[in-house]
């Protein structure tokens, strides 16, 4: 029998301790299985921490590459990271990227110490992912799949989500919404793009992206559509858990409140009850269940005109 299997992930893990106690409660109390760890940010000590006492939480790392500071000094990374800071938003870095102002080998060497601090810290990584999706960018994704390959990482993130020509139609008329879809629209060729790569370094193919389009906005009702939604294989419903905090205030986030919402959505017996009813298997990246439900290599070479097309 096929399986409907869904990661439900938290972003931002380390970022703030109210963040952290979050993205913990919605997994103890809620339907939260993975977390994607930043590895310089404020809280990033305490959740490595978090992360080892709780071992049912998958934890991949959260890479940066903006908006945050880098794990290596500012010396080694003089276009990467000019002043000690990286740029502080993603089309900064993507216009300064094709424009050659960054050098390639500084972005690959403090991704790779990004990942070893978080494994020399005793974890194991169950997948890769980026702050603000830069590594969706296939010069960048190229580096981060092969850091996957050769850390044994079991999988990378597309954070492109199907049906998005319906997604755009279906959110028009809401606004922030309606960015955001017109925005995942624009990445579809990157997606594909991203997906090729990940079978030229015979890596396991994406799971089905879910979240993108109404990250911060998610009501009930969004939630339940959402999770019918999830179709036979592999998922991964993208989260923003997490509790506002001093700490916060001084994050460059647009997610304040909603974080908040969020744990609330997560640990909501009604969630719960939905994936109950609908047959979802939570799982994490990598466990035996995720290998079971794994969707067919096919949905991978799909063209094109289908990726952006309805199911």
């Amino acid at each position: 029998m096929a399986i409907r299997a869904l990661v439900v992930n938290g972003d931002d893990f380390g970022l703030t301790p109210g963040v952290n106690a979050g993205i913990v409660e919605a997994h103890v109390r809620g339907v939260l299985t993975s977390a994607s760890l930043l590895a310089n940010a404020p809280g990033t000590d305490e959740a490595i921490q978090l992360a080892r006492r709780t071992p049912t939480l998958g934890v991949g790392c959260h890479l940066a590459l903006v908006d945050a500071d880098p794990v290596l000094r500012a010396s080694e990374l003089p276009t990467l990271a000019p002043g000690g800071h990286f740029r502080p938003t993603w089309q900064a870095f993507i216009v300064d990227a094709l424009a050659g102002r960054i050098e390639p080998n500084e972005i690959e060497r403090e991704l790779t110490a990004q990942i070893q601090r978080l494994t020399t810290a005793g974890l194991t990584l169950t997948h890769l992912d980026t702050h603000k999706h830069v590594h969706a960018f296939p010069p960048v994704f190229k580096v981060v799949a092969r850091l996957a390959q050769r850390f044994g990482i079991p999988t990378v993130r597309i954070p492109f989500e199907p049906r998005s020509l319906a997604l755009v139609a279906s959110c028009f008329n809401r606004r922030g919404a309606r960015r955001q879809a017109i925005e995942n629209l624009a990445s579809a060729p990157w997606a594909w793009r991203d997906r090729r790569l990940l079978r030229h370094h015979q890596l396991t193919p994406a799971p089905v992206f879910l979240g993108r389009v109404l990250t911060g906005m998610f009501t009930a009702a969004d939630v339940s559509a959402l999770l019918k939604q999830v179709a036979e294989g592999v998922s991964e419903w993208m989260t923003h858990p997490g509790y506002p905090d001093t700490a916060l205030r001084s994050v460059r986030t647009r997610l304040r409140q909603e974080r908040a919402a969020e744990v609330a959505i997560l640990t909501d017996p009604a969630t719960i009850d939905i994936v109950r009813r609908e047959g979802i298997v939570l799982v994490r990246h990598g466990d035996r269940a995720w290998s079971a439900a794994r969707r067919p290599s096919r949905h991978e070479t799909s063209s094109a005109r289908e990726t952006i097309g309805n199911r």
